[in-house]
């Protein structure tokens, strides 16, 4: 038997930050992760010797501008962590082959956008203005522990700061459609610039809150740009598991959890999937799905009984369908301003976007989906060969299981992700890059697809394909999240805390979860010893 101060189920971005963050305070931490890598959604590889992918998150944009990277910084730098920036973190492109860019430059910005519509330049400085006085209470909402003391200081200054019709004027933004906040734009081509972000919060630009979330994003990367580790997103992964083991503690791969032991209604440590017993002496923190911590992890728990029947309401949403291309040479976008992008999207704007999302919410394979194209490259070079290059590319509009093709052209009569449909994907948008850069498909020198099944079998928390872990419909977002049943971090085991994609702040490498609940435990790790020395119980 194996004895801890806490006990990390998974070794997504949130445990590792929060498990680092504990050993920073000399705690001994253990971090069991099924998978035979470290790191959930981060995952380096090599698929063509030479060329570096990140299979799945790239950008690092929300953890560097996080509470938790400037806590870790140093630590992780004297690991070999170093950030590399570019000065054009975001690209759109239209079918019609119109590109515009948006840079870490703002009058550069401005000029931009005054440039494609009378008007639009004045209206981003006035957005990011607005957007600069709240920028404190954003950051907030999404990195603060909402349903705590905090989260009422944090109501109280929005209080103080703006008054009544202040606080309301900014609650109603919170809930602004992405199609309304990108009408403020006349330009159809900014309007495609801006508009994707809203599909990387998981969202369709139909939903409450996708401008509030679009906003947030396109205003980041004007501050922040696209950050990525040199070398890959394993190195923020090794980074942090070092610090973890250096304070005594383990990060094991291929190593499952199958069962959270309860003692007197709290969290006493882990059963292994091999028995071995794990005790933790603060606490356990799971880093999945709310099914699978109540259908499995704490399936015989009576404490758990309740939530476990609230868990089974909790919904999942739309897909993702995932390629990467090793190419030999660069490719020669239409703007040559779109070769320096981290990312870009290929679409033609709102409504593209809100059909693509309708059609994969009603089971089809959209006609003509969104393209997010990252180019860590274009960051980083050396992630290839001098001369080569690579795309990731997401595919966020795709249905969990298939009905059909809205074009008509793919047949999925079967209903289900079978390696067949999956290319026949991959070749769609392989056509629709390949119309706009010539030198495109004579250039790739190997594609790897990952389908939703794909996906799911990579990571337990993409259920369905879903890489949000959660649909962030509004009833499943914020202080409401997971749901209204099952709101924080918190669960009914004592000392036993939820983290991940499925909890507020949500989808992405913020580690917003894993802040909230290292200072949870922190803030408790320090209230016991202060009764320990007084001899006062609890």
């Amino acid at each position: 038997m194996a004895d801890y101060d806490a006990v990390f189920v998974g070794s997504g971005i949130n445990t590792l930050t929060a498990a680092a963050l504990l050993a920073q305070e000399g705690w001994r931490c253990a971090v069991f992760e099924r998978q035979d890598h470290l790191g959930g959604a981060i995952h380096t590889t090599e698929l063509v010797p030479g060329y570096t992918h990140d299979l799945y998150a790239i950008s690092h944009a929300m953890f560097v501008g996080s509470a938790a990277y400037a806590r870790l910084a140093d630590d992780l730098a004297a690991r070999g962590l170093k950030y590399l920036q570019c000065k054009v973190p975001s690209g759109g492109l239209t079918a019609d082959g119109e590109a515009a860019t948006l840079t870490t430059d703002p009058e550069r910005n401005v000029a931009a956008f005054e440039n494609a519509a009378c008007g639009d330049g004045e209206t981003w400085r006035r957005l990011r203005a607005e957007h600069l006085e709240v920028a404190h209470l954003v950051r907030g909402i999404m990195s603060g522990d909402l349903l705590s003391r905090q989260g009422i200081a944090l109501g109280l200054r929005a209080y103080r700061q703006l008054g009544m019709k202040g606080l309301l004027k900014f609650s109603g933004e919170l809930l602004e459609t992405c199609r309304d906040w990108s009408d403020r734009f006349r330009s159809p081509i900014t309007q495609a610039l801006l508009a994707p972000w809203t599909l990387h919060a998981g969202m369709g630009p139909e939903q409450p809150s996708s401008g509030f979330m679009t906003r947030m994003m396109s205003m980041s990367l004007e501050a922040r740009g696209t950050p990525v580790p040199e070398g890959g997103g394993h190195r923020l992964v090794d980074a942090l598991a070092g610090i973890i083991r250096d304070a005594g503690g383990t990060c094991l791969t291929g190593t499952g959890v199958s069962t959270v032991l309860v003692e007197r209604g709290r969290a006493a440590g882990v059963r292994l999937e091999d028995g071995t017993l794990v005790t933790a002496k603060r606490g356990v923190v799971a880093g999945v799905t709310p099914t699978q911590l109540y259908g499995s992890l704490l399936a015989d728990v009576p404490e758990a009984h309740s939530a476990a029947l609230a868990a089974r309401r909790f919904r999942y949403g739309r897909a993702r369908v995932q390629l990467q291309f090793a190419l030999s040479d660069r490719p020669e976008w239409p703007d040559p301003q779109l070769l320096g992008a981290a990312t870009i999207h290929v679409t033609s704007g709102v409504d593209a976007i809100s059909r693509s999302v309708n059609e994969a919410e009603r089971g089809l394979i959209p006609a003509l989906p969104t393209l997010t194209v990252g180019q860590p490259a274009a960051v980083d070079p050396s992630r290839a060969p001098d001369g080569g290059w690579i795309f990731a590319v997401q595919l966020h509009e795709m249905p969990s299981r298939v009905r059909g093709d809205a074009a008509g052209q793919i047949d999925a009569a079967g209903g289900a992700w079978t390696e067949a449909v999956r290319e026949r994907v991959a070749d769609r948008a392989q056509e629709m890059l390949a119309k706009h850069i010539p030198n495109f498909e004579s250039s790739i020198i190997r594609r790897v697809a990952m389908s939703p099944v794909d996906l799911t079998r990579a990571n337990e928390n993409f259920v369905g394909g879903d890489g949000s872990s959660g649909a962030f419909s509004l009833d499943q977002s914020l202080l409401w999240r997971p749901r209204p049943d099952l709101a924080g971090h918190t669960t009914p085991v004592r000392d036993l805390y939820l983290v991940g994609a499925s909890t507020h702040p949500g989808p992405g490498l913020g580690a917003g979860s894993g802040i909230i609940v290292a200072n949870r435990m922190g803030s408790g790790h320090r209230s016991w010893n202060r009764r320990r020395r007084t001899g006062v119980r609890s």
